[in-house]
């Protein structure tokens, strides 16, 4: 699987959803960075067109395409932010996002949304890749092993501790531009709600897979625990596999 590391010339996404060589590296990519052709701050390996022009490039406001969605947020967040200096919570903050944007690239998804305490990111979209659900529990655990080894040495009050809550669910989305104040896609649809409620439900330290996610990784959810969960806004119970530091 390729990852950011390869430090792609092209833009990965322009590629893969038009076959278009838009450099975002090396000479070629000044006169493109003159004008205002960059780098995406979604992933280094795409660039702004994808970011930001998603109508011209599919042609239409928004597609439905499979996709894995994973959602990420910090426990306790709340309680944290009574407690703690607001420059410490800042930064921890910081960490935590800069932590599993990293994680994320590596394994070919995107940042699409950063929410306080919280983001989500994509697989499969605009960067395509036909083991997207594998890439996003890697991403996952990734984010669980850079998180715990970064925060154990946080200069936190006694008796508080950091932890991150993981969901990861596949499936059928809409993805587009659903606003008319900005031009950058995301994702909609009820794959990405179960997920966000996944990450809500989500002990420190756990990643919630649904069955649709651990069937693409039976090695890896082979043997873990699995829950039965009602979920907000959700119909029908979802089963889910627990991912912990153990797996």
């Amino acid at each position: 699987m390729a990852t950011t590391h390869d430090h792609a010339r092209i833009c990965r996404g322009c590629w893969d959803q038009m076959r278009m060589p838009i450099p975002i590296r090396g000479p070629l990519a000044i006169p493109f960075r003159v004008l205002g052709i960059t780098r995406s701050k979604m992933n280094p390996n795409i660039c702004t067109i994808c970011e930001r022009s998603f109508r011209y490039v599919k042609k239409q406001r928004h597609i439905s395409a499979t996709a894995t969605i994973l959602f990420a947020d910090i426990r306790g967040y709340t309680h944290m932010s009574e407690r703690l200096d607001p420059v410490m919570l800042s930064d921890l903050v910081s960490v935590f996002h800069d932590q599993c944007a990293q994680a994320i690239w590596d394994h070919d998804g995107i940042v699409n949304k950063q929410m306080g305490d919280g983001l989500m990111a994509i697989f499969n979209f605009p960067i395509k890749s036909e083991r997207h659900a594998a890439a996003a529990v890697a991403a996952a655990r990734d984010i669980q092993h850079r998180c715990a080894e970064r925060f154990t040495f946080a200069d936190l009050p006694a008796g508080m501790a950091l932890g991150i809550g993981i969901g990861v669910h596949t499936g059928q989305v809409e993805i587009g531009e659903f606003s008319t104040f900005r031009s950058d896609f995301t994702a909609i649809g009820g794959t990405v709600n179960v997920t966000a409620r996944l990450q809500a439900a989500a002990a420190a330290g756990e990643i919630l897979l649904t069955d649709e996610v651990a069937a693409q990784v039976a090695d890896i959810a082979a043997g873990a625990a699995t829950r039965r969960l009602d979920l907000k806004g959700i119909e029908q119970p979802v089963l889910v596999h627990v991912l912990t530091n153990s797996f």
